[in-house]
């Protein structure tokens, strides 16, 4: 790649200028791109960073950097932030890529700014644009230049830092979230556009009608780049002295889609929301999740697993029948497919959400684990052993075992645990739904354990 770079000291900063591609101050430059606000004063949003007395602002106007990692959704303000800061600290700002950039124009990056470090003085802001699409081993590259102070690195991502940065990288940078910009901030940034006669579109005499604006504001989720693509969209559909209405905005606003990655922090957020409404018996909220999951093209078979899940795990014996709806709803999809089979993962959804909930089940079985692996040696009891050999039986496996079919209402008061753990007990049932009827005959059992362990006491 071809690239002419402007070297000079006092450059606000260094920007690779490609030929054939406007840039910023070009009228043939994307509207978002002329607007990107040029100092603090003009950035809309993120005052929890850089309102007054807060973190970024406070390291800004007291020259203190360091390397940071932006984290943030699209549009909220990640490129901006760190063109601003070099501008305000006077470093040379260099944009790198990881999608269309490698390892390579890292060290040619490193190699200008260490020349330009010992030379002038002046120092290198590398902002190092989705940063998560560098594996570990690339994000390596940047590592001891960050600590030797040869640049100082600004990475931007729309993915969890902890999954997607090294931890190496991560201990030497500060992490900043960005939160999504709010439909206010959005209006603001439109109103400006419309309002600026240099860089907006205020040369050109439109007419916006408010509810216009909201939807732009609202049809954005929280991405200014999008509210002011939609925005110009719309202008260049009515031209000069025109006039936005709601119609015209709707037309202008492309369809929208889930922000989703099916292997990231997203993909996980949503299936613990859709699980936790589940748990707490909040079934529109359950439906809303599974709609986002599936609009966002998650395999509905990875849904139907967890629903399978959370039918054991929150509700288990609390409604015995929810395992079977959660997978007869797998089985369903399989069968149908979508679109049709996703209503059975809905119905499930729906029945798991209104079920009585019990984790007594899943509670019992991590304890019952737990004591096994702490006494894996004990033996087991001789009468419930088998004896299918003649030896085993004079050594008296099997010996005293009462079949429980002959017994009494089908029930044997005899002991099953090892004698060191006799008296244990694992499950509790919660006496919510069909677990109340477990309790009541837990308890008729235990009764006649007793009273068999008490004629035993008294015999002897």
């Amino acid at each position: 790649m071809n690239e002419e770079l402007d070297l000079f000291p006092g450059a606000d900063s260094v920007r690779p200028t490609r030929r054939g591609i406007a840039d910023e101050s070009s009228p043939a430059a994307p509207l978002a791109t002329r607007m990107r606000p040029r100092s603090l004063d003009e950035f809309v949003g993120q005052v929890h960073l850089v309102g007054p007395g807060r973190v970024l602002r406070e390291m800004i106007e007291r020259d203190e950097l360091q390397s940071l990692i932006f984290w943030g959704p699209p549009g909220s303000g990640k490129t901006t932030l760190a063109r601003i800061i070099a501008e305000r600290t006077n470093a040379a700002f260099v944009p790198f890529s990881a999608v269309t950039e490698g390892v390579p124009r890292v060290r040619q990056i490193i190699a200008e700014a260490d020349e330009r470090l010992h030379k002038t003085g002046r120092r290198t802001i590398l902002f190092c644009d989705e940063i998560h699409r560098f594996n570990r081993a690339q994000q390596d590259a940047f590592l001891p230049h960050v600590e030797a102070g040869t640049v100082i690195l600004i990475g931007a991502t729309t993915e969890n830092p902890s999954f997607e940065v090294n931890s190496a990288l991560l201990s030497r940078s500060r992490v900043l979230v960005l939160d999504q910009l709010d439909e206010a901030d959005l209006r603001t940034i439109c109103e400006r556009a419309l309002a600026d006669g240099a860089r907006g579109l205020g040369g050109l005499g439109l007419v916006v009608d408010d509810d216009a604006l909201e939807l732009l504001a609202y049809a954005a989720d929280g991405d200014a780049r999008g509210a002011l693509a939609a925005l110009e969209v719309a202008a260049s559909m009515i031209g000069a002295g025109g006039h936005i209405t709601r119609a015209v905005a709707t037309e202008a606003i492309p369809r929208r889609y889930a922000r989703y990655d099916k292997s990231g922090e997203e993909h996980y957020n949503l299936i613990s929301a859709l699980h936790k409404a589940v748990r707490g018996s909040d079934p529109d909220a359950a439906l809303y999740w599974l709609a986002r999951m599936l609009d966002g093209g998650e395999d509905p078979l990875y849904i139907a697993r967890r629903l399978i899940r959370m039918a054991t795990e929150d509700i288990g014996l609390a409604d015995p029948r929810a395992l079977s709806v959660a997978v007869a709803a797998k089985d369903a999809y399989h069968f149908l497919g979508s679109p049709e089979g996703e209503l059975a993962l809905a119905e499930a959804a729906v029945y798991l959400a209104t079920a009585p909930k019990s984790n007594r089940v899943y509670e019992a079985f991590g304890r019952a684990k737990e004591l096994a692996r702490e006494t894996p040696a004990e033996p087991t009891p001789l009468h419930v052993r088998n004896a299918p050999t003649r030896l085993m039986k004079e050594l008296g496996y099997g010996a005293h075992y009462r079949y429980d079919h002959r017994e009494p209402d089908a029930y044997a008061p005899q002991e099953y645990l090892p004698d060191s753990l006799t008296g244990r007990r694992f499950y509790e049932p919660s006496g919510r739904g069909f677990e109340a009827e477990i309790a009541k005959r837990l308890e008729v059992w235990a009764a006649k354990r007793r009273a068999a362990r008490e004629r035993e006491h008294r015999g002897s």
